[in-house]
C-alpha cells in the first residue's frame, strides 16, 4: 500500500494537473469544438449552377467503360466545374466549357470563390487574401495535401476567415473570433492540439496515448487506495483523513469510477494499438454499384437542365449499379434524378432490390423517422427519414440509407458499435434517456464538476506533500553535515 500511495502522489504532480486542464477545458468543449467546416456550410458557399456553353468532355483520356467513383458539378470562381474521381487513380477537375483540367487558382479566382462563400453565408465585408499559409493552428491537417493554401479574411464584425486549397479551389476551413478564441481555450489544449505538435502526427499520438495510460493508472491507483482507505477509517468515520485530504478522499469516492470511464475512454478515442481498427464493409459499394464514364460522359452532357437558378450542386448518387445523382439548392432540399436528369424519387422498393444484391442480403429492413442508438447526432441535427437495412453478416452491420438521396449515410458493424459505446457513450456521455438538452447540459456540467474538483485536490496535495518531502529531505542532509 505503501509503494502504491507514493506513485499515486508523485502521479498525482506529473499527470494531476493535465488532467485538471482537460477537466476546464471539457466545460468549453460542452459548447464549442474544434472549428469545422460542414457540408451543408460548404454547400452554403457555392454560387448557382450556369452551365451555359457546357459541356466538352471530348479531352477527358476515359474509355466508355473506365470506372468512375464520383463526380460533383458545381461552379468554381464563375466557371462550371465537373469534380471527377475515377475508380482507380487520383482524382481531376475539369473545366466543363474548355474541357481541360483547371489550372492552379490564381488571386483573382480564390477572391471570387471568398465573395462566393461570403454572399452564400452573409457574411458582410469584402474578402481579403492575408500572409501565404503553409500551416497554422486551424489548418494542420490539411497542411500536406491542399497546399498552397489561401487564408482569407472578411473584416467583418464576427471576424470570419476562411481558407481556399489553391488547386482544387475549395473551401476547406471557416473561423470567426468566437470559435477561435473558444478553440484556444478548449478544444487545443483539450486535445494536446498546438501546432508545434500536432503537425508531427506520429509523435502527437504517442503523447496523447501515454499521458491517457498515466491518467488511467493513476485513477485507478487513486480508487484502489481510497477505497481501502475507506474500508480501514475508524468506526463511525467515512474517511481516516481531515481537512482538504478528506475532502479529496471524499470526493474520489464519488466520482473516481467516473473519472476512470472518461481519461479511459479518451484513450480509446485513439484508437491505441490498433484496438478499434476495423476492416470495413464491403456492403457499401456493394450496394451503390459500379459507374462508368460512359454513364457519366451521357448525363453531364444532359446536366444543363438541371441549372434552374435555385441549384448549387449535383453530385452522384447510384443505386444497384445504375447512375442518378442528387441536384441540391443552398438550403439543402434535394432533388433525385436519373441519368437522363429527370426527376427520380426515390421509393422503398428500388433500395430493397439494390439491397438483395448484397454478398450479403439484409435480415430486416425499415424506414427510420426518429433516431435510433446508432444513428443520431450528438447535439445536432441528421438527414430524416431513412432506410435501416440489418445485414446477415456476422457483424450485423447496419446501413443507413438517406430516403431522398439514396446514398449510404452511415455504416455500423461491430467496431463502430464498439466505439459508440465505449467512446461516445463513455467519454461525451451519449447515452439514452440523457441525450437531450437541457438535460444532458445539467447533468454532464454536475459531474464535470466532480471531476474538476477531485483532479484539482489531487493535483494541489500531491504538490504540497512533495514539497513536504523535499524540504524534510534538505534539512536531513543539512543536519547531517559535519560541524566545525
Amino acid at each position: 500500500m505503501g509503494v502504491l500511495v507514493v506513485i499515486h502522489r508523485y502521479l498525482g504532480v506529473a499527470v494531476g494537473l493535465l488532467m485538471t486542464l482537460w477537466c476546464l477545458t471539457g466545460f468549453v468543449m460542452m459548447y464549442q469544438s474544434f472549428p469545422e467546416l460542414t457540408p451543408a456550410e460548404r454547400v452554403a458557399g457555392l454560387q448557382p449552377l450556369d452551365l451555359a456553353g457546357c459541356c466538352a468532355l471530348g479531352a477527358v483520356p476515359f474509355e466508355p467503360d473506365d470506372g468512375v467513383a464520383g463526380f460533383r458539378i458545381e461552379m468554381l470562381a464563375g466557371k462550371p466545374v465537373l469534380r471527377l474521381t475515377p475508380q482507380d487513380g487520383p482524382s481531376m477537375i475539369l473545366d466543363l466549357r474548355a474541357g481541360a483540367a483547371i489550372e492552379p487558382l490564381s488571386k483573382d479566382q480564390v477572391l471570387a470563390v471568398a465573395q462566393a462563400y461570403g454572399a452564400g453565408h452573409a457574411i458582410g465585408g469584402a474578402p481579403r487574401l492575408l500572409a501565404p499559409t503553409v500551416r497554422d493552428q486551424w489548418t494542420v491537417q490539411y497542411a500536406r495535401r491542399d497546399q498552397p493554401i489561401h487564408h482569407l479574411a472578411f473584416g467583418d464584425a464576427a471576424g470570419s476567415e476562411i481558407y481556399v486549397a489553391g488547386k482544387t479551389g475549395e473551401v476547406i476551413e471557416d473561423t470567426n473570433g468566437r470559435e477561435r478564441l473558444l478553440g484556444y481555450v478548449g478544444a487545443v489544449p483539450h486535445w494536446l492540439y498546438p501546432t508545434l505538435l500536432r503537425e508531427n502526427g506520429k509523435l502527437w499520438s504517442k503523447v496523447v496515448i501515454w499521458t491517457s495510460v498515466v491518467g488511467t493508472f493513476l485513477t485507478l491507483t487513486g480508487l484502489y487506495v481510497g477505497i481501502s482507505r475507506w474500508l480501514s477509517a475508524p468506526n463511525g468515520r467515512a474517511s481516516p483523513f481531515r481537512g482538504l485530504w478528506m475532502w479529496h478522499h471524499m470526493i474520489g469516492l464519488i466520482f473516481g469510477v467516473l473519472t476512470l470511464t472518461w481519461v479511459a475512454s479518451g484513450l480509446l478515442s485513439m484508437n491505441p494499438w490498433g484496438l478499434l481498427e476495423g476492416q470495413g464493409s464491403p456492403a457499401p459499394d456493394q450496394y451503390h454499384g459500379r459507374m462508368t464514364w460512359g454513364a457519366v460522359k451521357s448525363f453531364v452532357a444532359a446536366a444543363p437542365e438541371l441549372a434552374d437558378g435555385r441549384a448549387v450542386l449535383v453530385d452522384s448518387a447510384p443505386v444497384g449499379g445504375w447512375l442518378f445523382a442528387r441536384v441540391l439548392d443552398k438550403s439543402g432540399s434535394v432533388l433525385r434524378v436519373d441519368a437522363g436528369a429527370r426527376p427520380a424519387p426515390l421509393a422503398g422498393a428500388e433500395v430493397m432490390a439494390a439491397l438483395a444484391r448484397l454478398q450479403t442480403p439484409p435480415r430486416s429492413f425499415a424506414e427510420l423517422r426518429r433516431e435510433d442508438s446508432y444513428y443520431y447526432a450528438h447535439h445536432g441535427r441528421v438527414s430524416l427519414p431513412v432506410y435501416r437495412a440489418i445485414l446477415g453478416d456476422a457483424a450485423a452491420t447496419r446501413l443507413y440509407i438517406d430516403a431522398e438521396g439514396g446514398q449510404v449515410l452511415r455504416v455500423v458493424g461491430t467496431d463502430e458499435r464498439q466505439w459508440r459505446w465505449l467512446q461516445s457513450g463513455l467519454h461525451d456521455l451519449d447515452l439514452p434517456g440523457i441525450r437531450q438538452r437541457p438535460v444532458w447540459d445539467a447533468v454532464v456540467l454536475f459531474l464535470l464538476a466532480g471531476v474538476t474538483a477531485l483532479c484539482a485536490t489531487g493535483f494541489w496535495l500531491s504538490l504540497r506533500r512533495i514539497r513536504r518531502d523535499v524540504t524534510g529531505v534538505a534539512a536531513r542532509r543539512e543536519k547531517a553535515k559535519p560541524t566545525l
